[in-house]
């Protein structure tokens, strides 16, 4: 007995095309926009104005990725500043300017558990653990973000592609203030 089952593949294959569309992968150099999918299947370019306002959309999150590497260059310097305005005001914390005998009991005042000198060492420690959290959670932010906009030119398309570049362009205006142009987005 020969069954033909070829009728129920195509069947199958005619449903599945009734869905919202197929996102087409481009691993060549395109200018089309038929298709396109941006990152995800749910960013999927419909027509002109889905296509115009997904390139602005563009922009913004690529000139944002340079919104991000400054907050991170600002906290980082506020951090520093914090540590060594930190390591200047425990290590001048006699007061009054005058030194302590060498006669004084040493021992006494190094291990004495409510030394201001050791109490200002455990906080500027726990300052810096702290500081070195927000700035790895801040650099991860980054990696992430890059990687992200890398995902977004490897669509292959000229259009978005430009859109990523024209990011790039407005976000080093208005947020790398005496920044070297030299870092890329891939580089982290």
């Amino acid at each position: 007995m020969h069954m033909d089952h070829s009728h129920m593949d195509h069947g199958d294959m005619g449903h599945g095309d009734m869905d919202m569309g197929q996102c087409d992968m481009n691993m060549l150099f395109t200018w089309s926009s038929k298709n396109l999918c941006i990152v995800f299947r749910q960013w999927r370019i419909t027509g002109p104005v889905s296509f115009l306002l997904s390139l602005v959309l563009i922009v913004l999150l690529t000139a944002g990725y340079e919104g991000v590497r400054q907050i991170t260059r600002k906290y980082e310097a506020a951090h520093n500043q914090r540590l060594n305005a930190f390591a200047i005001s425990t290590s001048t914390n006699g007061g009054d300017g005058i030194p302590e005998p060498v006669t004084a009991n040493i021992h006494d005042s190094i291990h004495a558990e409510g030394s201001p000198l050791l109490v200002g060492r455990d906080n500027r420690a726990a300052l810096a653990r702290r500081g070195k959290l927000i700035l790895a959670a801040l650099y991860a932010v980054q990696v992430f973000y890059s990687f992200f906009i890398m995902l977004l030119f490897m669509t292959y398309n000229g259009m978005v592609m430009l859109a990523v570049a024209v990011g790039a362009f407005v976000g080093y205006l208005a947020f790398a203030h005496d920044t070297p142009a030299t870092k890329s987005i891939a580089c982290h």
